[in-house]
């Protein structure tokens, strides 16, 4: 009797061995850190929403995924566009990226720069929320990384040092500071300017010195990196594209992980993503918009084109928008402008 106890505990116990054993395994394999590539730090919403996803992540797991935030694309010397090709290749574990900066290696990701596509917020929210953002996220598992959730940059205005800008004829051999992608040098060269491509972190002492005029981002850098403080004293309010932010991991590092663990960051991009939209909105989609009248108060004059000037922009850049339509791939922007006309404002 005692040996069959004996033989059915030793039994039980390896069996439990023999489950808890690849869990164990596979959790010895985790990394002490990991690494996540952000373009802006924790002052803007974009950083702000790496820090809250690595924050529930590491709660979440209770401590088994530890991530440290690298902001300024510092793992990459501070290349925008070299950033997804790192996060492919595992120079990058995980990233918050900006579709912009991704889109010369993903051409589909262009569709969010095609100028004037998107007219609200609501439009960009039928996009990513859609079927066109599930294309997408197909589209990057595809390119050797994994899309869990989207984030926001939000709509980037224009600011020079020179004069307001209510028309096309105001651009009109203006230097302006645009980021590194074919698409941005077509639209503002169809508009008269003089586009010059710059990282960020060489973009500021640029506008200081007067080597470049002008800039466009959103509202929440304008006001975080302080650009009234670098001659950017004429804002104009065009909403010519919008930047949507995705969070990823690199395809290893995924596989890495147990399938509880991967589900807990999922989810936790999906908490974060949500939190890092409604950062990027606040102060511009109220009434009152309070973004707007605090950088007024910072003796910036504030532009808002009525639908008549906007339309101006629109018809200035539509050869450049039929022209990328075809590069960025017909069907996915018949797709995006079918989501946007049946939006629910």
């Amino acid at each position: 009797m005692k040996l069959r106890t004996f033989l059915t505990s030793a039994v039980a116990a390896a069996a439990a061995l023999a489950f808890s054993a690849p869990a164990a395994l596979a959790q010895s394999n985790y990394k002490s850190e990991y690494r996540m590539s952000l373009v802006l730090g924790t002052a803007f919403p974009w950083g702000k929403g790496g820090e809250i996803w690595a924050n529930k992540v590491r709660e979440r797991t209770n401590g088994r995924i530890n991530i440290k935030l690298y902001p300024g694309v510092s793992l990459i010397q501070g290349d925008q566009t070299r950033e997804f090709s790192a996060l492919r290749q595992g120079v990058i574990d995980m990233a918050i990226g900006s579709t912009i900066n991704w889109s010369p290696q993903v051409k589909q990701l262009n569709l969010f720069s095609l100028p004037f596509l998107m007219p609200d917020y609501a439009a960009i929210d039928a996009l990513t929320q859609g079927e066109v953002g599930k294309s997408l996220f197909a589209t990057l598992d595809k390119a050797g990384v994994v899309p869990l959730a989207w984030g926001e940059n939000g709509y980037r205005e224009i600011s020079n040092s020179k004069h307001p800008i209510k028309t096309p004829a105001d651009l009109k051999g203006m230097k302006i500071r645009v980021v590194g992608s074919p698409l941005f040098l077509d639209t503002f060269t169809a508009l008269g300017a003089n586009p010059t491509q710059m990282s960020w972190a060489d973009a500021q002492p640029a506008m200081a010195s007067g080597a470049v005029d002008g800039q466009e981002n959103p509202l929440a850098i304008f006001t975080a990196a302080k650009l009234h403080s670098v001659a950017q004293k004429y804002l104009t309010l065009w909403g010519y594209i919008a930047d949507p932010l995705i969070f990823v991991v690199n395809k290893e590092v995924w596989n890495s992980w147990t399938p509880a663990d991967r589900e807990i960051v999922r989810q936790a991009a999906i908490d974060a993503g949500k939190e890092e939209i409604a950062l990027a909105r606040k102060g511009v989609i109220e009434a009152d918009k309070p973004l707007l009248k605090q950088i007024e108060g910072l003796g910036v004059t504030v532009t808002q084109l009525t639908p008549a000037e906007r339309d101006a922009f629109v018809q200035a850049t539509r050869p450049v928008y039929n022209k990328w339509k075809g590069q960025v791939g017909a069907d996915l922007v018949n797709m995006a402008e079918k989501a946007i006309a049946a939006r629910k404002q």
